[in-house]
């Protein structure tokens, strides 16, 4: 994973968190996303709950897939280890670094396409598997890396740039982790910091599988065909030697409501979405209650956001399988290669 260098410029009067850090020991690269993005949002947030946790760099684990979303990771923990995975295969890569080190912070970046379409198998069987890390979601509704396609999470009504309404109902991510038994679900809106920067710390310190679902504008796909000031109506109506694109600068959509409260967000395209905060009395802990919530202000055209649920009693997958509590590369090979005699017997078991 690539990006631009960004300097590092320590101040005197910068906090320090308990390993003695300041924050800007938690950034990355130069973000290359279009200016106004809510995904660079979310890389804030993620930013200030690794540095108020005092998490260790070096024992974060970055995983991504492919789209917009999934170049965030090169953009905080520069000195951290990441990969880069197969478009919609990065739970597979998560699960086998959970399996080999226990010890890692997991954090995987993922996106409504990467996840939701091609990667809805395997983050399916993250879910089920419990595992160890938490998992955002970059929701935008479009492929942005590749010009503005509806996604799986695009809703019905919804007009993409070039004029075309998508028919199809959406794949509600929050509400499939719930049956799928998520022990942590939640979701949030990448411009409201005060409410993301406590899920995103809560998420990392669940044991097991922590999926946030936030809600990220893409400000690039906003114009449509119609208007003369668009990008298609100027491409067909002038004569390019070379082909160019331009992405006008946009300002970050932010905001700040109370739990229990409804606020009307304004999007880039004049379009409003409808933001619901869970109470202070909201029960995290019924399954059944929690997904009914949701659909019920679901059907009233309102995304409920906050901790939806969320259940500690659950093992995650080495609490499952009852793995050692040793990372296998610290292991003496006597105990991972334990002998013909043993390895026979093992085997027996599944014939």
């Amino acid at each position: 994973m690539t990006s631009i260098v960004k300097p590092t410029i320590v101040h005197r009067g910068l906090s320090r968190n308990k390993l003695g850090l300041t924050i800007r020991d938690y950034e990355g690269g130069m973000s290359t996303l279009c200016a106004g993005c809510g995904h660079d949002s979310v890389t804030a947030a993620i930013v200030q709950a690794l540095f108020e946790l005092g998490v260790p760099p070096h024992r974060v684990a970055k995983m991504s897939g492919i789209g917009c979303s999934s170049k965030t990771p090169a953009y905080f923990l520069g000195a951290s280890h990441s990969f880069n995975a197969v478009h919609g295969r990065m739970p597979s890569i998560a699960t086998g670094a959970a399996a080999a080190n226990r010890e890692l912070y997991l954090l995987g970046v993922s996106g409504d396409g990467d996840s939701l379409s091609i990667g809805l198998g395997q983050f399916a069987h993250a879910v089920r598997r419990n595992i160890d890390m938490i998992y955002i979601i970059e929701n935008n509704g479009v492929y942005g890396l590749t010009k503005g396609q509806f996604s799986a999470s695009a809703d019905i009504g919804t007009a993409a740039k070039r004029g075309e309404v998508n028919q199809q109902p959406p794949i509600d991510p929050v509400q499939l982790a719930m049956a799928l038994g998520g022990t942590f679900v939640a979701r949030s809106f990448s411009g409201d910091k005060d409410q993301l920067v406590p899920l995103i710390k809560a998420g990392i310190r669940h044991e097991g599988f922590a999926v946030i679902d936030v809600l990220s504008p893409c400000v690039t796909f906003n114009d449509h065909e119609s208007s003369t000031k668009s990008y298609a109506y100027t491409r067909e109506h002038s004569h390019q030697v070379v082909h160019t694109d331009f992405i006008p600068s946009a300002a970050e959509i932010k905001v700040a409501y109370d739990e229990g409260e409804v606020v009307p967000i304004r999007m880039h395209d004049g379009s409003r979405l409808l933001l619901r905060k869970v109470s202070e009395d909201y029960n995290a802990h019924n399954r059944g209650a929690a997904i009914e919530y949701i659909r019920t202000y679901q059907r009233k055209g309102e995304v409920v956001t906050g901790l939806l649920y969320i259940d500690e009693s659950e093992p995650d997958m080495h609490g499952i399988n009852t793995t050692t509590g040793m990372p296998l590369n610290q292991l003496e090979f006597g105990s991972l290669c334990p002998g013909e005699k043993d390895l026979a017997a093992l085997q027996d078991r599944y014939r």
